[in-house]
């Protein structure tokens, strides 16, 4: 399936009622001859949790580290807070900012409190260590060392070291990737809390699921373009589909035949492979099992799912969202 680029402008121009927290134009930054980032536009409004949802590779870090100051683009222009990075207010700027890395080397032999209070330190106004070792839920290990943690500990503790600038602005970069289950959802409610205390949210994700839970609006992200953006769940009903039906055939079987059942949207599909958008599945089902069967097509396997952010990204890409 052909890709489509997508100019965000079009979509997230809402003029003067809601302020932007961030503002690119035109974003471009290339590494030799790969373009990272291809002419990208995006605001990101005051109080809202943005998301950049795509697979590694499409470009979100490299997009996020320019608008967080850490990368120069080789073109366009990047507003934070009012501000423009380079123009000799750079260190007011990070006071109001906090930024969780994709990945935070921390020093093993630091206590989680000690860790947190060298953090403290580089800000002029930061939120007390007590406060923020309570909001990340490390009360009981405010004296371990940082290399005794679980992997979901080290990631409560690199998001409360963006937090005790007491940020209005929150910069995270797959905050959630390597965790478990339990450990994901601990992050989303820190990130939930300092949401509803009216602190902004950026952040890059590859997990479909986190974006639905937490964004506002998501921007989906491939090969340094945004192929769409809008509220997650008006992107999902961009598909027209409330089911995704997926199955394999053994025997002859054409698109145009599927594409005729009742209730079918779209059509994907090569070899036995096949994958269905469909509105009304109570209709097709029938209708597909009866067209298999005049045929002498054999049935090897079948699922179907709600239609989800990862079945907009294969729409748009004709690929799935984790493909390497």
């Amino acid at each position: 399936m052909p890709m489509e680029t997508f100019r965000a402008s079009a979509v997230v121009d809402r003029g003067e009622a809601t302020p932007a927290a961030v503002r690119c134009t035109s974003l471009v930054k290339r590494y030799e001859d790969v373009v990272a980032v291809a002419g990208i536009d995006l605001a990101v409004w005051q109080g809202e949790c943005f998301g950049l949802l795509g697979p590694n590779g499409a470009g979100k870090t490299t997009t996020v580290e320019i608008l967080e100051g850490l990368t120069v683009p080789d073109a366009g222009s990047v507003e934070v807070l009012g501000w423009s990075w380079g123009k000799g207010r750079d260190l007011e700027l990070r006071e109001r900012l906090g930024v969780q890395l994709q990945e935070t080397q921390l020093a093993e032999k630091l206590t989680v409190g000690e860790t947190l209070r060298l953090f403290a330190s580089f800000f002029a106004r930061p939120r007390p260590v007590d406060e923020v070792i309570g909001m990340v839920g490390l009360e009981d290990k405010r004296r371990s060392r940082v290399g005794k943690l679980s992997g979901g500990q080290k990631q409560r503790l690199a998001l409360a070291c963006a937090l005790v600038s007491d940020p209005e602005l929150l910069f995270l970069d797959e905050p959630t990737t390597g965790l478990d289950p339990q450990a994901r959802l601990n992050v989303w409610e820190i990130v939930e809390t300092f949401r509803g205390r009216g602190g902004t949210v950026l952040l890059t994700t590859h997990y479909m699921e986190e974006a639905a839970r937490l964004c506002d609006r998501v921007a989906i992200m491939d090969h340094g373009t945004i192929l769409s953006l809008d509220r997650p769940a008006a992107l999902v009903a961009s598909l027209g589909a409330e089911q995704i039906v997926e199955f394999a055939v053994r025997g002859g079987l054409d698109k145009d035949t599927l594409a005729g059942l009742p209730g079918v949207g779209s059509v994907t599909g090569q070899g036995g492979s096949f994958r269905l958008s469909v509105r009304r599945i109570g209709e097709m089902m029938p209708a597909l099992l009866m067209e298999l069967d005049r045929r002498g097509v054999v049935l090897e396997s079948l699922t179907t799912h709600q239609a989800t952010l990862e079945d907009v990204f294969v729409h748009l890409t004709g690929r799935a969202l984790r493909d390497e």
